[in-house]
């Protein structure tokens, strides 16, 4: 789910088989997949689902992936035990389902995931990686949590308003050329706007050709064409991480 008011293809792509490298720990009133890097040097990221949540392997692969780059990294079930969406869902019945699953009120969930990290697995500094329906998660907590040293959004774009533009620190905004639900027009506002207000560093990359879901839910063997924009996105991520964690 991208742009709040529709609901998005996010059953486009591929649903990667894959094991995992870490494992499932209790926090709090929710469960989380949590995995270490191979050296810990005190830094962290959370994961935040896209709308087939925190065990869909796809967004476990990428926490692997980030894991294996230096960070302690977690991807929580911000849905709390409800529900997420499923493939063969109805998509009629989308909007109601969304109405339950807010991704700007997850502050208790986010609270305790914060708690989590700093007393149990002693991160300093910590950033914040968000898919679709996390990617909107993303660009809220960013306004609202200082400590969070980075964050990156990643095809989630929040609807204008007033408030959406104070940035507390700095953030990688990720869209796709060809996203059928968060048109181009959305992206330039969105540029528009920070250039405007925000008062920390950001970027916002466009990939062309791109869909929407193609960070994590494309293979990355599904074409020779999409390969390097599938490396590229995530190779930012990364480095945006690195930089700014």
């Amino acid at each position: 789910m991208a742009n709040e008011a529709h609901p998005c293809p996010c059953d486009i792509g591929h649903r990667i088989e894959y094991g995992g490298l870490g494992h499932e720990v209790q926090v709090e009133h929710i469960k989380a997949y949590l995995t270490k890097p191979p050296v810990d040097a005190g830094k962290a990221v959370v994961v935040i689902q896209d709308i087939f949540g925190w065990q869909l392997t796809n967004t476990r692969y990428m926490a692997d992936m980030i894991a294996g780059n230096g960070y302690t990294t977690i991807v929580p079930d911000f849905f709390a035990g409800q529900e997420p969406w499923h493939p063969s869902g109805d998509w009629s019945t989308f909007p109601e389902w969304l109405k339950t699953r807010n991704a700007r009120k997850i502050d208790k969930e986010f609270d305790a995931v914060l708690k989590y990290l700093k007393q149990q697995c002693h991160a300093k500094r910590i950033g914040v990686v968000g898919f679709c329906w996390g990617g909107i998660a993303v660009h809220h907590v960013m306004m609202k949590y200082p400590e969070l040293r980075a964050g990156v959004s990643v095809y989630g774009i929040i609807k204008d308003a007033a408030d959406v533009y104070s940035l507390k620190n700095p953030t990688l905004f990720i869209f796709a050329e060809n996203d059928a639900v968060i048109p181009l027009e959305q992206v330039s506002l969105l540029t528009q706007k920070l250039k405007e207000h925000c008062k920390v560093e950001y970027q916002i990359k466009t990939f062309s050709g791109q869909t929407h879901g193609f960070v994590h839910r494309k293979r990355e063997d599904c074409s020779p064409e999409d390969k390097p924009y599938i490396d590229e996105a995530r190779r930012n991520l990364l480095e945006w991480l690195s930089k700014y964690v």
